[in-house]
C-alpha cells in the first residue's frame, strides 16, 4: 500500500507518541502492534523523505523490531545490530521518537545505532558481518562473569554472506547457553543478495516440502498402532533423511545451531510466539525471518535498490521525486570514465562488493553483462577474485567505497600487492560522506594503502582528470588505487594534462604562501586564493594529482627557505597526503619548520552532518584554508602591505 509520509513536524500518531521506551510497547495490546508498525513506516517515510537515509531496510524491519523489543528486554539483554543502517525503528522504540526528525543532522541523531545516544545501542556500527562475533565475545563474558541475560544478533540485509559472519556462527555453534541469531532475510542488501548462500536461501524461501511433511508426521504419528522400536526406528530415521534432503536448516545444524524457520517477517503475533519459545532455548538458536524490504510502501518495494538510501524526496500524486543536485556526481563521473575506457580495452573487467548502484557500476553491468560481477558484502573475497583475474590476463577494476576497502586490507597486501598484479582500486566515498558520519568516511586509504611498496594513489579534481588518473592505471604493470567524494564533480577545466607518474599540476602561481592539495580540496584552494587577493596575499595552488610517489620536485620547489607552505586533503592528517610530503622533506634534506598540514583531525571521529559542514569543522574549505594561510603569512611578516587589508570578517563569510 502507497502512503504519503507526512512532514516531519506531523507527531500526530497517537501510539508513537506514547512510546517513551520499550517498556511502553510491552504496555500495547496485541491488536495495537500492527497499527504501532504502520505508524513507525509513516514516520520514517517523512523524515527520510525530508532528509534523506536509509529507508527500504527500516520499512521492511518494523515488525520484526516491535516483536523483538515485545519479549526481551533490552535494558538488560543485549541486542547487536548487523549492517546499522536498519536500526530507526529501534530508535523509535527506545525514547528517540521526539528527535527523530533531527536523523543525519548535525548534533542530531546518527543514522547507525550510537553509544552516545541510548543504553540499547551496544556498538557503532555501520560495517557488515560483526554482530555474530560481538555477541560471541559479549555471551561468554557472561558465562565467565556469572551475568545472566540473553543474547540477541540481528543480522539481516545481505550482510550473512560476509565472511565474518560465518566465522561469528561457527564460534556461536560451540556455545552451551541460551544465543539467538535472528536472520532478516530481505533477499537484498544494497543490492540483491549474491551468491550461493542467496540461492541456498532462496531455496528455502520457495519450497515448504519438508516443513509440511513434519507438520504432517507429528499429525500422523499420535494415531498410529503400538508397531514396536523397529518401526519407531525406521519412521525416525526416514524423518531425518527428508530433513537432510530438504531442510532449510542442516547446513545452520551442522554449525551447531538450531534453525527454526522460515517465518513471515510481518506477522508480528506469530513472531512473539516463536521468540517467546526461542528465549527460554539454553542451546544458540537461528531464527530464518523472510521479510520485504521497503514493506508498506508499494514503490519502494518495487525498487529496493533504488530506495535503499535515498536522498530527500516528495511525493505527488503518487510519483515520487527525488531531489537531486544541479551537477553531475563523481559516481556517474566514473561510470561514464570506466565505460569509455572498458570500451577502448576488451580486458577491463568491473568488480565491487554488494554496492553497483552506489559505485555506479549497475549502469556499467547493462551495458558490459558479461564483463561486470557484484560478489555481494564480501571485500576480501572481491579483493582476491580480482586477484585472479588479474593473474589471468584481465585489468580488473575494483569499485568499493573508501571505508569499506579497509575491510580487505590483507587481501591487497597478500594477493594483489605482494605478486606485484595490476589491480585498479577506485574508492567512492573518500573523505567525509555528510550524513553517514563516522562509520562511513573514507578518511584512512591514504594511510593504510601508502604503506604498500609500489602501491600508486592518485586523486583527480574532475571528472577529466578521472580519466587520465584512470587511463594510467590501466597502463601501469602494477596497483593503483583513485579516490574521489560523494559529491557533485566540478566542471574541467579546458585543458587537461595526462597523468605522469609522480608529476603534480600547478593551477596557479604567487610569491607569499604555496598550498599543496589532493584531490577535490584543490577547488577550495582555488577559492581560498581569491579571498586572499583580497587581503593582498598571492599564493601557489598545486594539484599534487599523486600521493605517492610523491612529485619531489613539487616538494622541493614549495619548501623554500622561510616559505609557508599548507598541505590539505580530505583525509585523516595521520599518515595521509600531508604525512608523505614531510617524509619526503626530510629525504631531501629540506626544512619543513613552516609547513603546515589541514585535514581530517586525527584523534577525534567528525560527527554526522552536511559535507559542507564537515569540510567547513575540519579547516579544510575555502574559509579555512584561506584563514591558515593568512596567520602563516602575517607571523613571518607582521609589517603592513601595500593595498592590504584586515579580511578576517571577509573570511568569516
Amino acid at each position: 500500500m502507497e502512503r504519503v509520509e507526512p512532514s516531519p513536524s506531523d507527531h500526530s500518531m497517537s501510539l508513537l507518541d506514547q512510546i517513551q521506551s520499550p517498556e511502553d510497547v510491552r504496555a500495547l495490546t496485541l491488536q495495537q502492534l500492527p497499527e504501532l508498525a504502520e505508524e513507525i513506516r509513516r514516520r520514517i517515510l517523512g523524515v527520510v523523505g525530508h532528509r534523506g537515509g536509509h529507508l527500504t531496510s527500516n520499512l521492511g524491519v518494523a515488525d520484526l523490531t516491535i516483536a523483538l523489543h515485545r519479549v526481551f528486554d533490552f535494558a538488560d539483554d543485549g541486542l547487536l545490530w548487523d549492517v546499522g543502517h536498519q536500526c530507526y525503528p529501534h530508535k523509535l522504540l527506545t525514547g528517540r521518537h521526539k528527535r527523530f526528525d533531527t536523523l543525519r543532522q548535525a548534533g542530531g541523531l546518527s543514522g547507525f545505532p550510537s553509544i552516545h545516544e541510548s543504553e540499547y545501542d551496544l556498538f557503532d556500527v555501520g560495517h557488515a558481518g560483526s554482530s555474530i562475533a560481538t555477541a560471541v565475545g559479549m555471551a561468554r563474558a557472561d558465562q565467565l562473569l556469572d551475568r545472566q541475560r540473553q543474547i540477541v544478533t540481528l543480522i539481516g540485509d545481505a550482510s550473512i554472506v560476509n565472511g565474518v559472519a560465518f566465522e561469528g556462527l561457527n564460534q556461536a555453534g560451540t556455545l552451551k547457553r541460551q544465543f539467538l541469531v535472528v536472520l532478516n532475510d530481505n533477499e537484498w542488501g544494497i543490492s540483491p543478495t549474491q551468491g550461493a548462500v542467496a540461492e541456498y536461501l532462496a531455496k528455502f524461501r520457495a519450497s515448504d516440502f519438508y516443513e509440511d511433511v513434519k507438520a504432517h508426521m507429528k499429525r500422523l504419528l499420535p494415531k498410529l498402532p503400538l508397531l514396536g522400536k523397529p518401526v519407531f526406528d525406521m519412521i525416525a530415521h526416514l524423518k531425518e533423511g527428508i530433513k537432510a534432503t530438504v531442510s532449510p536448516g542442516n547446513a545452520f545444524e551442522a554449525l551447531g545451531f538450531q534453525y527454526v524457520g522460515p517465518v513471515d517477517g510481518h506477522d508480528i503475533a506469530h513472531l512473539i510466539d516463536i521468540l517467546e519459545v526461542l528465549k527460554r532455548a539454553h542451546h544458540p538458536v537461528l531464527l530464518h525471518v523472510h521479510s520485504v524490504k521497503g514493506k508498506g510502501c508499494d514503490w519502494a518495494t518495487a525498487e529496493p535498490g533504488k530506495y535503499h538510501s535515498p536522498k530527500p524526496f516528495v511525493i505527488q500524486n503518487g510519483k515520487v521525486t527525488l531531489k537531486r543536485g544541479s551537477g553531475k556526481n563523481w559516481t556517474t563521473a566514473f561510470l561514464d570514465v570506466l565505460t569509455a575506457l572498458a570500451t577502448e580495452n576488451d580486458k577491463v573487467f568491473a568488480l565491487t562488493a554488494g554496492m553497483p548502484d552506489g559505485t555506479g557500476l549497475a549502469g556499467f553491468q547493462q551495458r558490459f553483462p558479461d564483463r561486470c560481477r557484484d560478489i555481494g558484502i564480501a571485500e576480501s573475497c572481491t579483493v582476491d577474485i580480482a586477484a585472479g583475474m588479474a593473474k589471468a590476463g584481465l585489468r580488473p577494476v575494483v569499485a568499493i567505497y573508501s571505508t569499506f576497502l579497509q575491510r580487505a586490507f590483507d587481501q591487497i597486501f597478500q594477493e594483489v600487492v605482494l605478486q606485484g598484479l595490476p589491480v585498479m582500486f577506485c574508492m567512492d566515498r573518500a573523505g567525509v560522506v555528510g550524513g553517514d558520519g563516522a562509520v562511513h568516511h573514507g578518511f584512512l586509504d591514504i594511510t593504510y594503502l601508502r604503506g604498500y611498496p609500489r602501491m600508486v594513489l592518485m586523486a583527480p579534481i574532475d571528472e577529466a582528470e578521472l580519466h587520465e588518473a584512470m587511463k594510467l592505471g590501466l597502463a601501469l604493470e602494477g596497483p593503483c588505487a583513485v579516490r574521489y567524494p560523494r559529491d557533485d564533480v566540478v566542471k574541467p577545466s579546458p585543458s587537461t594534462p595526462p597523468f605522469e607518474l609522480g608529476v603534480s599540476r600547478t593551477l596557479r602561481s604567487g610569491p607569499d604562501a604555496t598550498v599543496l592539495c589532493y584531490g577535490v580540496t584543490a577547488h577550495d584552494a582555488m577559492a581560498a586564493a581569491e579571498l586572499l587577493l583580497e587581503a593582498g596575499i598571492e599564493i601557489t595552488v598545486v594539484n599534487a594529482r599523486f600521493a605517492k610517489p610523491m612529485d619531489r620536485a613539487m616538494v622541493a620547489n614549495a619548501l623554500k627557505p622561510g616559505h609557508p607552505v599548507v598541505t590539505v586533503e580530505d583525509h585523516s592528517v595521520s599518515g595521509g597526503f600531508g604525512s608523505a610530503v614531510l617524509e619526503t622533506a626530510q629525504e631531501l634534506g629540506l626544512d619543513a619548520s613552516r609547513l603546515v598540514r589541514l585535514g581530517m583531525p586525527a584523534d577525534r571521529f567528525v560527527a554526522h552532518g552536511s559535507r559542507a559542514g564537515q569540510l567547513a569543522e575540519c579547516g579544510i574549505d575555502a574559509t579555512g584554508i584561506a584563514s591558515k594561510v593568512q596567520s602563516l603569512v602575517e607571523a613571518q611578516d607582521p609589517k603592513p602591505r601595500a593595498a592590504e587589508r584586515d579580511t578576517r570578517s571577509l573570511l568569516k563569510r
